[in-house]
């Protein structure tokens, strides 16, 4: 593992891991890691810190309405899925966007304040795209786990609760 992997490995753990607890853990001078962490920035391998909210548990989010869309389209002449997936991502309710294999072609996360809003969006904005031939919406109810993190307490965490 070269040091940047290391370097990267520590911070997709823990984001708010110091220069100086990095700097021990690779036996690497503070400086030398500032500076690989810098270049990372620089070269846009890391793009953006960034804490993992649990959706159950913060309040501003609450009545926040995710959906999952799956989009098929005509890919365009020239730019093939690319030109419709630029103008897709552009819109601010796309959280994420996928190219996928299968029966559709993107797979989107889209968030909105109320149901409405998201149904608008996708009959409104995301549908009326040039290239785009079909949608499907499928609202998220609840979150059991994403991005390796588990936001549901299991009986085990109930009962080790109960024992501390």
């Amino acid at each position: 593992m070269n040091e940047s992997e290391e370097i990267l490995n520590l911070l997709r753990d823990n984001g708010r891991i110091s220069v100086e607890d990095i700097s021990a853990m690779t036996k690497r001078s503070v400086e030398e890691v500032s500076a690989i962490i810098q270049k990372l920035e620089n070269d846009g391998v890391i793009m953006k810190y960034a804490a993992i909210i649990n959706p159950e548990k913060d309040l501003s989010a609450k009545e926040m309405v995710r959906a999952e869309i799956e989009i098929q389209v005509t890919p365009e002449r020239e730019h093939g899925f690319d030109g419709i997936a630029d103008r897709i991502y552009r819109f601010p309710q796309v959280k994420s966007l996928y190219l996928m294999s299968g029966g559709y072609d993107f797979k989107v996360i889209i968030e909105g304040d109320t149901l409405q809003e998201v149904a608008d969006f996708v009959a409104r904005k995301l549908s009326t795209l040039e290239g785009v031939r079909a949608t499907k919406t499928c609202f998220i109810l609840k979150t059991y786990k994403e991005n390796d993190i588990v936001y549901v307490e299991t009986d085990c965490d109930r009962r080790e609760g109960a024992m501390a």
